[in-house]
């Protein structure tokens, strides 16, 4: 069969061509130390390379949020530190305002410090995250949380908790509302609340009491007490009736008439308390669910109970139910952000360990893209040259099949 001149060029050099293009993959293989340099060398690793890839940034990305996370959440935990400290102060200066020896100008003087605290307070609930949001606010971040009133604080956000995706299942809340942290507070012992009335004349000191059996106790009813002061020598009795239905008064069974003695515990519906002192004729204190108050509308009623008159023993017995029913609230208040703080604590922590196992999710990707992609260099190096050798061997023959010619040798 006879060959063309034409035909050896023009298969001599698509097979150098071939052989050439073969070198420089493997030459790129070696430069970069990729196996798979397009999908087309190895379809199915690229697709499991990719995805395996597209994990790996997710990753990272949740490592970045995380890093964002404990900043905003370290802002949170040092605003309920101080507003923990804050209240801690304000149960300090009440306990002080109960001395006997307090004059009026030295209850003047405290109720100057306790506004002096709740301007501070209100700071507290108003702190801003750095960037301009304000973190007590819910979703309504560009919006102050807190306004001062006349019997407090208006509260301007809204009950949503911003969260911030730190894993592939998991979201942390970055703050509280303003209203989980300074309105969700129980008044009295946090199941009900003792109070006098206003216009007691007498003497008596009310406790704020516990409770003895938890589900009459949370069955909701109002009751009011009254002291009945009669006869020759005086004897003084107590009543107590039901007032949870309005413009009603139900005797409670067993509490009509009751001899007072002072210090004696009271006992009803669950409720157990004790009035100490000498209530006057027509004295009357109540014992209501526990509700939600404000810690503003508690240092705001703290400030006027120690700018009202405290003469005579009435007035000293006002004042001192007017601090134990402040003391309560604080305390409250003081354990709710409390609670609030150790929520944001264990988030930290959670932030911790979310942080441990994206390192390690990390390092798995890492070793999976490795053997999917990683290039075994010993082979590679051994192709290369032999790659190398052929080429040149084919360009050899080329050089010496295309010197041939008959007219050498005429």
């Amino acid at each position: 069969m006879r060959i063309s001149t034409l035909s050896i060029y023009n298969n001599a050099t698509s097979q150098l061509n071939t052989l050439q293009s073969a070198l420089a993959r493997t030459q790129n293989q070696l430069s970069t130390n990729r196996r798979i340099l397009t999908p087309a060398d190895d379809p199915v690793a690229s697709a499991r390379a990719l995805e395996v890839s597209q994990s790996r940034e997710m990753n990272a990305q949740f490592a970045t949020n995380r890093t964002s996370a404990r900043s905003t959440l370290g802002t949170v935990e040092n605003a309920l530190q101080n507003a923990g400290n804050l209240l801690q102060d304000i149960q300090q200066l009440t306990v002080n305002a109960g001395s006997g020896s307090m004059l009026p100008q030295d209850r003047e003087a405290l109720a100057i410090e306790l506004e002096g605290r709740l301007e501070d307070l209100l700071g507290v609930a108003n702190t801003t995250d750095g960037a301009g949001g304000f973190l007590f606010s819910g979703y309504m971040s560009t919006t102050q949380p807190f306004t001062r009133t006349p019997d407090g604080a208006a509260y301007q956000g809204d009950q949503g908790q911003r969260q911030l995706q730190v894993g592939a299942s998991r979201k942390i809340p970055l703050s509280a509302s303003g209203t989980a942290v300074f309105e969700n507070n129980r008044t009295g012992n946090g199941t009900f609340q003792t109070q006098a009335a206003p216009g007691n004349t007498g003497a008596a000191i009310i406790s704020s009491g516990s409770v003895t059996d938890r589900a009459l106790a949370n069955a909701g009813r109002d009751y009011k007490l009254s002291f009945t002061v009669s006869g020759t020598p005086a004897v003084t009795t107590y009543s107590v009736v039901d007032t949870t239905t309005a413009g009603t008064e139900v005797p409670v069974p067993g509490q009509t008439a009751i001899a007072y003695e002072p210090g004696k515990t009271i006992s009803f519906g669950g409720l157990s308390f004790d009035i100490k002192g000498v209530p006057a004729d027509g004295d009357v204190f109540t014992a209501k669910p526990s509700e939600k108050q404000s810690v503003f509308a508690t240092v705001t009623d703290l400030i006027a109970a120690l700018r009202a008159p405290a003469d005579g023993s009435s007035g000293k017995a006002a004042l001192t139910n007017s601090l134990n029913t402040a003391l309560d609230n604080l305390k409250s208040a003081h354990d709710n952000v409390l609670t609030v703080q150790a929520s944001v604590g264990a988030h930290m922590k959670e932030l911790d360990y979310l942080d441990s196992a994206g390192d390690d999710l990390d390092i798995q990707y890492a070793a999976t893209l490795g053997d999917l992609q990683d290039l075994d260099m010993v082979k590679a190096i051994s192709e290369f040259s032999i790659q190398q050798t052929t080429l040149q061997a084919a360009q050899m023959s080329f050089k010496t099949m295309s010197g041939l010619s008959l007219f050498n040798y005429l």
